[in-house]
């Protein structure tokens, strides 16, 4: 019983000013281990010593641990954490990561280490893990770069980590418009208040509604495949939602989304693309009355019409069933002629019936 009473006693010693705090390699935060001079020869030697060293070490890291987990709750210490023991926000807010200034960043931290901690607070349900708060892209630097990443520990409710992420994000004026836009509808649908996300994002009621009308107008893959856009602003985005809800059906958009200049362009090069696709203005050419193509033996084989755009040749499978065939065996030696050399009405013996 008095040795109970004697580890109860010891464990509430405070830690001295020599002692601090490491992180393991996998993000467990494990209190240094203290350094403490003998208080006596007697008690440096034999069994008796060696017992008063270990209650003595056990009761300092039991000290450290308790010291470390409140001043980890007041956001006061910085710790390094493995990258891997770490997670993202509930909530994305990025969109592209592998930016040019991600690389930029990234090669700043490679020469000069990691200036600025990211927040992060310890995992809801996985016990022994951490979720992203701000940081995102320290946090992925760290992890391409293989060290561990600077952070701060620190209790957070769902609502104040949103509205820590938003607020830091905002106060760099880091991400685009479109990224705002779907940060704000992503917190509406995970059930956050307008009051936490205007405090969040540190925008009035309008902005916020603005922000939200936009990513409902236009469907999430469409956003994905664009990408964050940076040039683009919010006028734009807003006239491309509209555009979007107008004209997809008489314009759709899967065969840009999918064509080569469009999946090989920039995130900014992107938007332009899809925005022209939506809102350039159709001009209609008039087309030359359909007149007949005579055939020296007198049939009508084919009807011809024109403007200055296209020439259309309808080839009439009643009269000539295998002659559009046959012309597309012959077409590229009928245009290597055409490119050899001026050519008259005269020269193709054509007649037609107007």
């Amino acid at each position: 019983m008095a040795r109970k009473n004697l580890l109860t006693g010891l464990t509430e010693k405070k830690l001295s000013e020599g002692e601090g705090i490491a992180a393991s390699e996998t993000g467990t935060i494990v209190p240094a281990a203290p350094v403490r001079a003998p208080s006596s020869a007697f008690s440096s030697r034999g069994a008796f010593g060696a017992v008063t060293r270990t209650i003595d070490d056990l009761a300092a890291r039991a000290d450290a641990a308790r010291t470390l987990e409140a001043t980890l709750a007041t956001g006061e210490t910085i710790v390094e954490l493995d990258p891997a023991a770490i997670d993202r926000s509930p909530v994305a807010d990025r969109m592209e990561p592998q930016d040019e200034s991600y690389r930029a960043l990234r090669d700043s931290i490679a020469e000069k280490g990691q200036d600025s901690p990211i927040l992060v607070r310890p995992h809801p349900v996985q016990k022994g893990r951490y979720q992203v708060a701000f940081g995102h892209r320290r946090l992925a630097a760290a992890t391409e770069l293989g060290r561990p990443v600077r952070a701060i520990v620190k209790a957070l409710s769902d609502r104040d980590l949103v509205i820590a992420q938003g607020q830091e994000n905002s106060a760099r004026a880091d991400l685009s418009f479109i990224e705002r836009s779907r940060f704000a509808q992503s917190l509406e649908v995970a059930g956050h208040d307008r009051e936490t996300i205007m405090q969040a994002l540190s925008i009035d009621k309008t902005t916020l509604s603005r922000l939200i009308s936009v990513a409902s107008r236009l469907p999430t893959d469409i956003v994905e495949a664009v990408g964050p856009a940076p040039a683009a602003g919010r006028d734009r985005w807003v006239a491309l939602s509209k555009a979007y809800m107008e004209k997809v059906r008489e314009r759709p958009v899967d065969p840009l989304l999918e064509s080569h200049r469009f999946l090989s362009a920039t995130s900014d090069r992107r938007f332009e693309m899809l925005f022209q696709h939506l809102t350039r203005a159709v001009s209609v050419m008039p087309r030359s009355k359909p007149r007949s193509w005579v055939a020296r033996n007198g049939q009508r084989v084919a009807i011809v019409t024109e403007n200055s755009q296209v020439f259309t040749l309808a080839i009439d499978r009643a009269v000539a069933p295998e002659f559009g065939s046959f012309l597309l065996e012959r077409i590229e030696a009928l245009y290597e002629e055409y490119q050899s050399g001026p050519r008259t009405k005269s020269d193709f013996h054509i007649s037609l019936d107007r």
